[in-house]
């Protein structure tokens, strides 16, 4: 019969069973130096028997590894980041890693902190979702010390790391075009849009019209990268864009996107908006509060796209338009690079785009006035 484990089981114990010294046993254990094949099994019988579990941290001293890698989410509440998550999580658990998550709240002082406590806990190597796309200095001295890192969803400028993102810009224009092909010219557009990078909306157009465009559109945050894609379909199909249809509500708020759709719906008889298309999956649930607040039909009263695929966004009568992004497979990529990172691996960075899919359903439709219905007043 086993021997009933406590916390108190140290490899001094096991040493003690196996009858072997606690050197030895720390080499069998550690899986680290020689040993003899009889010696391994009366040391891992021992350890079975007195239900030891090694300390990967007093392990790491010795072969300058915990076995770990560091997770630092935007939001671990949101579909995104738990999708995510759990890709990342399969392949550390295939290779015999732990992972742990901490969570920024989209805020660059919390993802500092995240990122020193987990280079405190001695991890191997860091997967980030940058908040700053700028200096990341946090970052630059994580991978100045050794410390591996991967970016998933956002790149930091410069930064020396690999990176697995999604073409935001190419998704969201094939939204926007299947709206324009549908009839609709005043096309609203929900976004988070945050300002703390030094975007102003107005200038950012301006450039984008002269075509002075930046260096690395990757870098954008995903937001700013779906402006391009919904600024790109209208120049495409010859119609003016109206900034007083681009809300930028600033922060991933369900009740802030509700607020600024509630505004811009009610006064639907001044700005002529048949369609709505949303940038995430925060914001498309703040506007579908709004749209059912107001008791508008889709794609009846408007036709909605979204970016992101939500569970409710199959369960609305029609279901909605919406982008899919491979998160998992973001997630499994991310894990893999930084475990070969860990490895050894010292090959150019890779700065991987993944193609997202659009998921077409019921939620748009000609706009009313081109069906026979009431007319707006564009």
């Amino acid at each position: 019969m086993a021997i009933k484990r406590t916390d108190s089981v140290t490899i001094t114990r096991v040493a003690a069973l196996a009858g072997v010294s606690t050197a030895t046993a720390g080499r069998v254990l550690g899986g680290y130096g020689y040993s003899s094949e009889d010696i391994r099994d009366r040391v891992q019988e021992a350890a079975r028997e007195l239900g030891y579990r090694p300390n990967r941290l007093a392990r790491g001293l010795i072969t300058g590894r915990t076995q770990t890698i560091g997770v630092v989410a935007g939001d671990i509440s949101s579909d995104f980041y738990a999708t995510a998550m759990r890709g990342i999580a399969d392949v550390a658990r295939r290779e015999g890693f732990g992972a742990i998550l901490t969570n920024s709240d989209e805020k660059l002082d919390l993802e500092r902190e995240a990122v020193q406590l987990l280079r405190e806990k001695q991890v191997d190597g860091l997967i980030v979702s940058p908040c700053d796309r700028g200096e990341s200095l946090h970052l630059r001295e994580a991978v100045a010390a050794g410390c591996p890192v991967v970016q998933v969803d956002r790149v930091a400028a410069g930064l020396a790391a690999d990176s697995v993102t999604v073409d935001n810009r190419s998704a969201a224009r094939e939204c926007v075009q299947k709206l324009l092909a549908a009839g609709h010219h005043r096309i609203a557009f929900i976004a988070e849009l945050q300002s703390s990078h030094g975007h102003d909306l107005a200038r950012f157009a301006a450039d984008w019209a002269e075509n002075r465009q930046p260096a690395s559109p990757q870098e954008l945050d995903p937001s700013w990268q779906r402006l391009l894609g919904y600024l790109e379909a209208h120049r495409d199909a010859g119609v003016p864009v109206d900034l007083g249809l681009v809300r930028r509500v600033g922060a991933y708020s369900v009740e802030a996107a509700k607020d600024h759709v509630l505004e811009l719906l009610v006064r639907r008889q001044h700005n002529g908006v048949t369609a709505l298309f949303t940038s995430d999956g925060v914001m498309s649930t703040g506007a579908m509060r709004a749209i059912s607040a107001l008791g508008l039909s889709i794609p009846g009263d408007l036709s909605l796209v979204c970016f992101d695929d939500l569970d409710w966004m199959g369960f609305v009568s029609g279901g909605i338009t919406t982008v899919v992004q491979p998160v998992h497979r973001m997630g499994t990529m991310a894990a893999e690079f930084l475990l070969a990172r860990i490895a050894g691996d010292t090959s150019d960075f890779r700065h991987v785009v993944l193609p997202a899919q659009l998921a077409e359903r019921a939620s748009i439709a000609p706009p009313a006035d081109a069906r026979g219905g009431a007319t707006d007043s564009r």
